[in-house]
């Protein structure tokens, strides 16, 4: 019986291993890429552009930044890369994740632990940090869902958690062209990592 392919060729040339990913195979521009083009929401939100991981996650990171200003540089990496791995498996809602089961978490896993090790993050992170990162999650996914995804707040409320009054009000979702995204994704990176 013929096996099947289990590994993706980046723009980049690489050839990831879904199923066994190393850190070799990652690079910060594919991933940058794929983000850019992948939707939060499957795509149900309000603009002229798909609202992608990569705003998302710049978005993340901001937060993250606002929310503890004196974590190590390392943390805030770790917030810019939170949903790195879904530049090759997409990006699901959690109905969605809840349905598929556990297959899609320990694919999800394995790739983490080759984008942090490959950025010089431990391959997996500390509890604590998890859980600082998606409190900063969980307040970009209130923001979008009352600003682009049609939540009204009490929805926004029940489902994502009261979020703090100064985030709701300095912070403005942005729709953008993908390639702009990619660049300010890759540019982010860039300095996170020159600053490590």
């Amino acid at each position: 019986m013929k096996q099947q392919r289990a590994w993706q060729r980046m723009l980049s040339g690489r050839r990831l291993d879904l199923l066994d990913p190393t850190p070799m195979d990652v690079e910060i521009e594919d991933i940058a890429h794929g983000l850019a083009f992948v939707a939060r929401w499957n795509g149900q939100t309000k603009g002229d552009y798909a609202y992608s991981v990569a705003e998302h996650s710049l978005l993340v990171e901001e937060i993250f930044g606002r929310l503890y200003p004196k974590a190590p540089v390392k943390w805030r990496l770790a917030a810019l890369l939170h949903d790195a791995p879904e530049y090759v498996i997409g990006d699901m809602i959690s109905p969605v994740k809840a349905a598929v089961g556990s297959g899609y978490g320990e694919l999800d896993a394995r790739l983490t632990a080759a984008i942090h090790i490959r950025f010089g993050l431990p391959a997996q992170l500390p509890v604590a940090v998890k859980k600082q990162i998606k409190r900063a999650d969980k307040i970009s996914a209130w923001l979008e869902a009352t600003q682009i995804a049609g939540f009204s707040v009490a929805e926004a409320n029940k489902f994502f958690g009261r979020t703090d009054t100064n985030m709701a009000e300095t912070l403005q979702i942005r729709l953008r062209p993908p390639v702009e995204v990619r660049a300010d994704y890759s540019a982010r990176h860039h300095q996170l990592i020159a600053e490590m």
